[in-house]
Formats: C-alpha cells, structure tokens, sequence
C-alpha cells in the first residue's frame, strides 16, 4: 500500500468551496484506481504535546487545517492513478489555469508514503 498525504490551511471562508472541489476531486482519483480518499478538517488541535497542526503549518486567524490523504495499492499504481487523473478533463477544467483556488497552493505539505503498519 501506498498513500499521497497533504497538509494545508483553508481559508474558513472558503471551506465549502473547497469541499465542492475536493468531492469532485475524490470521485476521479476513485474512478481512476485510488483506494481512498479522505479530506478531514482540523477539529480538536489543542494538544499539550509534540506540535499542533494548526503551529506546524503556520495557520493564521481564520484559517482550518486540512490533512488529506489517498490510498494506492502501490507507489508504481499511484504513478499510474495520478497519470490518468491529471490527464482527465475533468481534472483539467477544476485546475484552470488564472482560475482561484480556495487555498493557497504554496503553503501545502504534499508527500508520498509507504506503509510502515497497517492493522
């Protein structure tokens, strides 16, 4: 198994757009062979311990963190999976270029994983 993991601050003004577009998103990357994919707003980030999310992404006053992850069977599917959802004109049309985006993409953490445990 393989996982693509992100980490962003949204805007919370721009939450349901950005849902709008990451339910579209998740269908594609399912349809094209993606085993999962969940987009989950920051909820209870108050911790004591280690470094919050909302600190280690340098979230500003009216922002949410977003953690988002998909799931492949392989890093060589996930190539493959992000190939054909790049090249979808779905994809394309959601990623138009000059178009706005609800997020700014420069301050995302993306990188691709392999499992370590999976109980």
């Amino acid at each position: 198994m393989y996982v693509d993991g992100f980490v962003l601050p949204v805007p919370e003004k721009n939450l349901k757009a950005y849902r709008a577009i990451a339910q579209k998103a998740g269908k594609i990357w399912r349809e094209h062979g993606a085993l999962q994919y969940v987009e989950a707003v920051g909820d209870d980030l108050d911790n004591k311990w280690g470094v919050s999310f909302p600190k280690l992404i340098k979230v500003k006053t009216g922002e949410k963190p977003l953690f988002s992850f998909i799931v492949y069977k392989s890093r060589a599917d996930r190539d493959k999976v992000n190939k054909k959802v790049m090249a979808d004109p779905r994809m394309q049309k959601m990623m138009k270029k000059g178009e706005p985006m609800p997020f700014e993409i420069k301050r995302m953490a993306y990188g691709g994983f392999k499992y370590l445990v999976n109980v």
